[in-house]
This record gives C-alpha cells, sequence and structure tokens, in this order.
C-alpha cells in the first residue's frame, strides 16, 4: 500500500449530493445486464500475506492458512496476494525455488476453500523510485509466473504490478504494462489479469493505455482519500503521527469520493471494461465511529457500481482480523460486509 495524497472537497448541498448519486447509481443499475462485469466476478476480497513471513519460511508469520477458512464464511469470495518477487531473485533475476513452491501452496490453499487468488506483484519501493530497475525485474517475474501457471489454475487472477507512481509517467508505465502483458500473453491467452491506473491523486484513468483487443483485463484503482483521515495517528509518518481524530461522514465528505469514483465510473462504462477496487482502508487510530461510515460507504458505493473490491488488510495495520484473539473485528466486519437482514 502507498496511499495516495487527497485533495479536499469542495462544497456540496444536501440535495445536489443527492441528485449526484441518485444520477450515478442508476447508470450503474443500467449496465447490469452485461457488458465489462461479465469479464471477471471477484466479488468481495481482503488482502493478505504482504508484510507476512510464510515467504521466509514461517518467521513472523501471524497469517495461519486455516483463516482462510474464516474469511471465506465471513462472506468474502477472493483474495489479494501481496506478493513481493524482487527480493527473491537471483542471478539473472530468477525466482528462487523455494519460495515458489511456497506460492503453489498458497494459491492452492485459497483454492480449496473456493475462494479466487489473486497474485499481486507488490515491489511498489522498486517500481517508484527505480524505473529501469523495475522493468528488468518486472518483466523476469511475469515470464517466470506465466510460465510456471500456464494451464493451471484457471481461476488464477493476475495483477501485473501495485501501485505504478513515484517517478514513473503513464507513458512509461502504459510501456511497461503492455510489454508485460504481452509476455503474460504468450502463455496465458484467456487469464484475467488486472491493471493499475497510476497512482496518483487525481486518478488518471482517462491516460490508460491498454489492447483494445484484450477483454480479459481488469482496471484496478486504490483510494484513500482523504488520507488526513484514512492515515491519521500513522507511526510511521511524522507528519500523519500528529494528526487526529479526525472525523468523516459529511455530505461533502461523501461527494467527494462519489464524484472520483464517478469518473472511473464513466470512464469503465465508455471503455466496456470492469472495476476493481484493489485497496481502501482506515488506520486503526481513526474514531471507530468514523472509521466505519468511510467503510461502509466505499464499499456499498463500489457495490453499487457493479465494482469489485478488497480491504487493506487482513491483519498487521489496517487490519479486520485480530491475529491474537483469532477473531474478526466486528465493527469493520460489519461495515465491509454487513448482516443479512
Amino acid at each position: 500500500m502507498t496511499a495516495i495524497r487527497a485533495r479536499w472537497p469542495r462544497s456540496f448541498n444536501l440535495a445536489a449530493t443527492a441528485f449526484f448519486f441518485a444520477s450515478l447509481f442508476a447508470q450503474a443499475h443500467g449496465a447490469e445486464q452485461g457488458g465489462p462485469r461479465d469479464v471477471a466476478r471477484l466479488g468481495r476480497g481482503i488482502n493478505i500475506l504482504g508484510y507476512d513471513g510464510i515467504w521466509e519460511g514461517g518467521q513472523n508469520a501471524p497469517f495461519r492458512l486455516d483463516n482462510l477458512a474464516a474469511i471465506k464464511k465471513a462472506g468474502f469470495s477472493h483474495v489479494r496476494i501481496n506478493f513481493f518477487g524482487f527480493k527473491f531473485m537471483g542471478s539473472g533475476n530468477l525466482l528462487d525455488e523455494i519460495v515458489l513452491r511456497r506460492l503453489d501452496t498458497v494459491i492452492e490453499e485459497v483454492l480449496a476453500r473456493n475462494l479466487i487468488p489473486i497474485v499481486d506483484e507488490h515491489d511498489t519501493h522498486v517500481c517508484q523510485s527505480d524505473v529501469s530497475a523495475c522493468a528488468e525485474k518486472l518483466k523476469a517475474f511475469w515470464r517466470q509466473i506465466a510460465e510456471r501457471y500456464a494451464g493451471k489454475y484457471p481461476a488464477l487472477v493476475f495483477e501485473v504490478l501495485n501501485e505504478p507512481g513515484g517517478q514513473m509517467t503513464s507513458a512509461g508505465w502504459n510501456s511497461l504494462l503492455n510489454e508485460c502483458l504481452g509476455i503474460i500473453r504468450r502463455t496465458n491467452r484467456e487469464r484475467p489479469v488486472i491493471a493499475a491506473v497510476l497512482n496518483t491523486d487525481d486518478i488518471p484513468v482517462d491516460e490508460l493505455v491498454l489492447p483494445a483487443d484484450d477483454r480479459n483485463l481488469i482496471v484496478t484503482f486504490h483510494y484513500y482519500a482523504p488520507i488526513r483521515f484514512t492515515h491519521q495517528g500513522a507511526p510511521w509518518s511524522r507528519t500523519f503521527s500528529r494528526i487526529g481524530p479526525l472525523d468523516w461522514g459529511s455530505a461533502d465528505d461523501e461527494a467527494k469520493t462519489a464524484s472520483d469514483f464517478k469518473k472511473v465510473h464513466l470512464w469503465a462504462e465508455r471503455e466496456k471494461r470492469p472495476v476493481y477496487l484493489g485497496e481502501f482502508g482506515v488506520y486503526e487510530r481513526a474514531p471507530s465511529d468514523g472509521r466505519a461510515r468511510y467503510l461502509s460507504f466505499v464499499a456499498r458505493s463500489a457495490d453499487r457500481l457493479g465494482w469489485s473490491w478488497a480491504y487493506w488488510q487482513f491483519d498487521h495495520d489496517f487490519a479486520a482480523f485480530d491475529s491474537a484473539r483469532q477473531a474478526w473485528k466486528p465493527d469493520i466486519l460489519r461495515a465491509l460486509i454487513p448482516p443479512p437482514h
């Protein structure tokens, strides 16, 4: 996760906000009879294993594979496996076979729980700061992963790169993305692949260039706006650690999120592409009521627009699950997946 910075909302009055939502969701409802959402129905998901020691052999590994049963039982339909592949590359950018076997095991355990696995290449820190090193490693990663899983695990989804941005431009990212897609399609012609919008404040989805004849692509973006709210109290940041308590849930707050989502929705309808909200979340120092309102509003908005989504994240920080108690945090789970009436 590398959160986008927020822009403060302009004022909206209540009547304008209500009209805004009504028109937006009416358009989404009209698209439900077909179109881009039929390509891949990932549904509701959660991010897992990004900072877990499972890859190193089990050191500092709070995630247990039997937690997948709890994820399924809670009502999630997929998991986004955050995999830092670059650090497991040796000479010639070859991936460590031992680590790849661990990835095989995770994928098989996910599938055994009737969940959809997404393998997300998560080396954002390298790719945002050293574009040339990223390009070499990212292409090598997908050559090996695509060949390894060619003809296997048809439910498995690939995600080319988490949060491209930083020193990347849209033009540079489009070029690298399409090179990687070419590599993947040599051996995985029909596999669903997730392609990200450049991770900047303004969600520049209009700048994304995809091969027109590849209709097995899903477009993703992440949402943490306003970051002063979602990251308040985060101890790793000198700025955010001093912020709070801040609330969320006014008409202006909701209208800003609706406006951001409308931009992506209109592009997706025009381009006939499915959308995946791959990350959103609120750090645990935020007031619990505002946090629940934010998560519920974002998740329900994505649901109404027909988007799949994944919460950031299962454990560690922003956690929806208490690993020590082996129990969900009820206010977060209720906000994400309301109990049936």
